[in-house]
């Protein structure tokens, strides 16, 4: 896979494949094509009562696309969790280089001049590929993803894709579905537009919560 960029990256996407490596130090990448693929269903999307009362308290500031390259470093991190990671530094140039076409976008949560967690994914159409996300204090990564949420029902996104389905993730209404029902689902979305900027960057708790309300 040495040819590949961020167009073929891209287009590769719009197939329903995308890339990881083995480890960290392994500088080989390998298409993945899950036989069952992990969606996040927007209009069945639940926040729960805990989290709402955490994002009410606003303990991070939430920002959008300020530190695209931390973010995607953070999710490179070893975690108590896990004992390794599948982004390496090819991978890391390649989203780096979707971010700076528009095509890749974080959501982080700051305190102060900390980043303490976030998220990252691709944008394509009216689909978005949550890629990774890390926390390094309670919360951190949860709250990102309520914000990254938000900002798609706004927006117009059709398709929140998650790879796969963790127990993380199904606290919030993360399903399993085919590889045939995925491709459905993703060739619609791509043919659709959608607005990753349509929510201002500076909403309040209430406008987020308000706007997956009619989803929880």
């Amino acid at each position: 896979m040495s040819e590949i960029d961020a167009e073929v990256l891209l287009r590769a996407y719009a197939y329903g494949v995308f890339p990881m490596a083995e480890s960290r130090d392994d500088p080989q990448l390998y298409w993945i094509d899950p036989e069952a693929r992990g969606i996040l269903p927007l209009d069945k999307f639940h926040v729960p009562k805990r989290l709402r009362r955490t994002i009410r308290q606003q303990p991070f500031e939430v920002r959008v696309d300020t530190a695209f390259r931390e973010t995607m470093l953070g999710c490179a991190e070893a975690a108590p969790n896990r004992d390794g990671t599948w982004i390496n530094d090819r991978i890391v140039g390649l989203y780096c280089d979707l971010h700076s076409a528009g095509r890749a976008h974080s959501v982080e949560c700051w305190q102060g001049s900390l980043l303490m967690g976030g998220l990252y994914g691709v944008s394509l159409g009216a689909a978005f590929f949550g890629e990774s996300m890390f926390s390094r204090a309670t919360d951190a990564s949860k709250v990102a993803l309520v914000y990254l949420v938000a900002r798609l029902i706004r927006g117009g996104y059709r398709l929140l894709d998650t790879q796969f389905v963790t127990s993380h993730l199904t606290q919030f209404g993360a399903i399993e579905i085919s590889r045939d029902q995925y491709r459905a689902r993703l060739f619609q979305a791509t043919a659709e537009e959608a607005d990753f900027y349509s929510l201002p960057l500076d909403a309040s708790p209430e406008e987020i919560l308000q706007s997956v309300t009619q989803t929880s």
